[in-house]
């Protein structure tokens, strides 16, 4: 019993928010509200979820399945809290691929291109200040790094991983 509670307590997560920290007051309340946690263990999984790599979502979910039911505990909880991104997914690859050939669905996904191409340059741009331009001044350094990554991907196509691992080695050297 406690392991469909805890399924459909982070299904009730995965459907009412939309990742980061919209899911903390449904956490929170989900975890009161069965009497799981107490508000200062549900504060410290919080801060554990956030300082842990990966999804906020999903790292809530395995501490808290966890600490609630042990291991199948976390299981049934993360499987709550992906059911509704993995349902909505399947359907979207069930309606592309029905209508991959369609006229209307090339001309949507033509002009989403440039609508994300920008969103990416937006961020690029808002990323700038404190990273090259700091205090108002320009950080060559920073932006010596940028260029050698920016080369190093689009020019000689070397992966994400390695570039971030040189930038880190050029950051150290560079700036310290």
């Amino acid at each position: 019993m406690i392991f469909l509670e805890l399924f459909f307590s982070f299904l009730k997560v995965g459907f009412s928010s939309f990742g980061g920290l919209s899911m903390v007051p449904v956490i929170n309340a989900e975890m009161l509200s069965h009497g799981w946690m107490t508000q200062e263990q549900v504060i410290d999984i919080i801060a554990i979820a956030e300082m842990t790599p990966g999804p906020m979502g999903m790292n809530c979910a395995t501490f808290a399945g966890m600490r609630v039911a042990g291991i199948p505990g976390a299981l049934m909880a993360n499987l709550g809290v992906l059911a509704p991104t993995l349902t909505l997914t399947l359907v979207a690859a069930a309606c592309f691929e029905r209508f991959r050939k369609s006229r209307g669905l090339t001309n949507i996904l033509y002009g989403v291109r440039p609508v994300c191409m920008g969103l990416i340059f937006a961020v690029m741009l808002t990323l700038l200040d404190g990273t090259v331009f700091q205090a108002g001044a320009l950080h060559w350094q920073s932006l010596v790094i940028a260029a050698v990554g920016a080369v190093l991907m689009f020019k000689w196509n070397w992966s994400v991983p390695k570039v971030i691992a040189l930038s880190a080695a050029l950051g150290l050297v560079l700036v310290r």
